[in-house]
């Protein structure tokens, strides 16, 4: 059997049931990223001839398959949230990514060199899995442009995945500056601190709130008879993304960063525009395709041994992250939020999900910098990506469920079946009767 064509039939039935298993699973306490990674791991498993995913064999691959999925979600989670920019409203997210990220990534690094891991490695281990993922956290995020599921937790949460995918680079760039080099260390350093920190961070938001400007007024404010037809939204995003991005990186500023402000600050016209919704739910779809190709190569990668060089420190590692140093670090940057509730801040110093995000970022340090035992980081990363991925998962469906039942809010099982329902009433009876309408 051709591999190819294998590819192609496996493509098809992960395109089914990116439409089929969201609504499937919503009352279940399951989300279908485990899916994909078990199928990936069983059909990596057959003999059916697939090249071995392995990360270090395909470092461009790996990197752009990444970026690409995780600048798309950044776009979508920007569009998503309705809430305006203010410093008071927005502060659990930017104490999130201004604390406690930066904490977990000096608890990672400590850990890390403790379980023999040089400073280099140690840094980027933690830089690597130190931010929150806006990939493979949907279920513990804010709901579609509008609809108005935006309380304390999903808010907080979604703000946190869409800010710190471009805050930590410059931790990884740190990484990059303790390798050995024929530059002293101390010029190493005020170059990382200048340039890496300061200017990169600088064009990010800058160059991302000025593509979201221009944008915008190309979208809204073009004469009617030259303006956008409905039908290219999609497209529309897909172009504020790779724009925003593009230009970024090529002025060397940071790109996910500048995704995500420009989302944001297109958000911010015309707030009830039905632009918002038909962009998002395009950014959405394809998203879900990106990271089913993943997570799919992802099952391979593990079958085939990327897990092997995993020790029992180094799993006490990932499992310290998840369980330990998020959640205490978490509950200790939140503890004086106004308007939190203590039940608002455990869930969301718990659901840290770790995931896409963090593969691009080792990745693409990797292909930069001759980092000491790369497949022992890709083994530890590997293993905190999906113990987060199981354990979060899990608990994500019944633990939301139980907070919006504890604020008297509908549940999400509830609100997909008002929406059903209310579409079916939209349609009318004859609509209703028609075949293949159901």
């Amino acid at each position: 059997m051709s591999p190819y064509t294998i590819g192609l039939t496996l493509l098809g039935l992960a395109i089914l049931g990116v439409a089929w298993l969201p609504s499937l699973l919503e009352k279940y306490p399951l989300s279908y990223p485990i899916l994909y990674l078990l199928l990936g791991m069983g059909v990596f498993a057959l003999p059916l001839g697939l090249p071995v995913p392995d990360p270090l064999a395909h470092p461009q691959l790996v990197t752009h398959a990444t970026e690409l999925c995780v600048i798309v979600a950044l776009t979508g989670t920007g569009l998503k949230i309705d809430r305006a920019f203010s410093w008071r409203p927005w502060l659990p997210p930017l104490l999130l990514v201004l604390v406690l990220m930066v904490l977990n990534i000096a608890g990672l690094t400590g850990g890390a060199w403790l379980v023999g891991l040089p400073l280099a490695s140690a840094v980027l281990l933690a830089a690597c899995l130190a931010p929150t993922d806006p990939v493979l956290a949907g279920d513990v995020q804010v709901g579609d442009p509008g609809e108005g599921r935006e309380d304390n937790v999903r808010f907080a949460l979604t703000g946190e995945a869409g800010l710190n995918d471009g805050l930590a680079f410059p931790f990884v760039y740190l990484a990059l500056a303790l390798l050995p080099a024929a530059t002293p260390l101390a010029e190493r350093l005020q170059e990382w601190a200048w340039h890496d920190v300061l200017y990169r961070t600088a064009a990010g938001l800058g160059l991302g709130w000025l593509s979201g400007k221009l944008l915008a007024l190309l979208i809204f404010h073009l004469p009617k008879r030259v303006s956008i037809k409905s039908s290219a939204y999609g497209f529309v995003a897909l172009a504020v993304t790779l724009l925003s991005y593009g230009v970024t990186e090529l002025v060397h500023g940071y790109g996910f960063l500048a995704v995500f402000i420009a989302s944001l600050t297109l958000r911010s016209y015309e707030r009830k525009h039905e632009y918002h919704k038909q962009m998002h739910a395009f950014t959405d779809q394809l998203e879900r395709l990106l990271i089913v190709i993943i997570l799919i190569l992802l099952g391979g990668a593990i079958v085939h041994g990327l897990l092997a060089p995993l020790t029992w420190s180094d799993a006490a590692l990932g499992l310290g992250l998840i369980f330990l140093l998020r959640p205490l670090g978490g509950l200790l940057t939140l503890a004086g939020v106004p308007g939190m509730t203590w039940a608002e801040r455990a869930v969301v110093s718990f659901f840290g999900i770790r995931g896409i995000g963090s593969l691009f970022y080792l990745a693409f340090a990797l292909e930069k910098g001759d980092f000491d035992d790369p497949r022992r980081l890709w083994a530890i990363l590997g293993f905190t990506i999906v113990v987060s991925m199981v354990v979060h998962g899990i608990l994500a469906t019944p633990v939301m469920d139980w907070l919006d039942r504890r604020h008297g809010r509908p549940i999400a099982a509830e609100i997909a079946e008002e929406t059903r329902e209310e579409e079916q009433r939209e349609e009318g009876p004859e609509a209703r009767a028609e075949p293949g309408r159901q």
